[in-house]
């Protein structure tokens, strides 16, 4: 049944039935004989409309008009308005002039008398039905402009989450890896806080796999997520790197989900992992006006220098580069700042309440 009511007889075929309905209401019976009389001469004016609705529609405009043959289009439209114009022409001389004259007012009983040729040639005439002829091709040459639009737009945002849902795709496996050899390391070592990793895990695990599904999410679940991040990674590496991570409260705020942490992801990967001696991250996040500014700074290792700075476009950041303009499109500011002694991500976003 919906597939019946979407089909394009349906909607065409209700068209047309309104358009006679209208007619039918909206004419005054005074000027027609009978109710048969006034059903003929809407039909009469109907038909050249859905003829020349149909050749254009169907015809014209994709054969011609979209292949750029304007010269072509044109001619072939004015010589299908004179065919119907000629054969509406007819119709009323020979037809309804004969078999309804009577009803005619004194105008009209004396234009019924014009010769046949000198009505071809009447350009008021002529104008004035093609006119009519015309309109209802363009409401529906409007209704198709409407919905092709409409359509590609659909189309543009089922591209954009699929295109969203594949970078996410991308990004939790990443970090899950990351996460896990953080575990294996400590369980070969027998620590203590095993526990606490794993329970830290499993609550990252619960936020990534159930809670964060939506294109945004609140801030304060993503600030919880980097907490419990961060606590795993001290624990992985001690002493080796100072952590601060300077925060508010945010009850009412709406954020994508795993953005920060991707950035933070990269600030150990690229600021910890490679140095032997100890590394600093530096986390800010604060709420002003209308945004969310972020940023994160870690110091680089004193070896590789050079390597380092050409990890800067790893995969996590591409992705998280691809999220924002699919998220906060012309609305987001990005600044990464290679710098001699360190690493520092800047990250302006609008604040979507709850």
């Amino acid at each position: 049944m919906q597939t019946l009511i979407n089909s394009r007889i349906t909607r065409h075929l209700f068209f047309w039935l309104s358009i006679f309905a209208y007619f039918i209401i909206t004419s005054n019976l005074v000027f027609f004989r009978d109710y048969k009389h006034l059903f003929e001469s809407t039909v009469t004016l109907m038909v050249p409309q859905i003829l020349i609705a149909y050749v254009v529609l169907d015809l014209l405009i994709p054969k011609l008009l979209n292949k750029n043959k304007y010269g072509l289009f044109i001619i072939s439209l004015l010589l299908s308005l004179i065919a119907v114009f000629v054969g509406y022409v007819i119709l009323r001389k020979y037809y309804f002039d004969v078999v309804y004259i009577d009803t005619y007012n004194e105008l009209a009983r004396s234009y019924a008398q014009v010769p046949l040729i000198e009505r071809f040639v009447d350009p008021n005439l002529f104008f004035s039905k093609i006119v009519k002829f015309l309109t209802p091709a363009a409401l529906l040459y409007t209704y198709r402009l409407y919905k092709n639009q409409q359509d590609i737009l659909e189309l543009r945002e089922q591209k954009r989450l699929a295109e969203l849902s594949a970078l996410k795709n991308q990004l939790n496996p990443h970090f899950l890896f990351n996460t896990l050899n953080n575990l294996y390391a400590l369980a070969l070592e027998r620590s203590d806080k095993t526990p606490e990793v794993i329970e830290r895990l499993s609550a990252m695990l619960d936020y990534m796999l159930y809670r964060c599904k939506d294109n945004y999410v609140p801030l304060d679940k993503e600030v919880a997520l980097i907490d419990n991040y961060l606590a795993l990674e001290k624990i992985r590496y001690g002493k080796r790197v100072e952590i601060t991570f300077k925060k508010g409260n945010y009850t009412n705020v709406k954020i994508a989900p795993l953005i920060l942490l991707t950035f933070i992801e990269n600030a150990f990967k690229h600021g910890v992992r490679q140095e032997l001696d100890t590394s600093k991250i530096a986390i800010e996040l604060s709420k002003k006006d209308a945004f969310i500014s972020f940023s994160v700074t870690n110091t680089k290792p004193g070896i590789s220098r050079n390597a380092v700075q050409h990890e800067a476009e790893t995969l996590g950041l591409v992705n998280i580069t691809k999220q924002l303009n699919l998220l906060y499109p012309k609305a987001f500011q990005l600044d990464i700042n290679d710098l001699a002694e360190s690493y520092n991500v800047q990250l302006n976003i609008p604040a979507y309440g709850l």
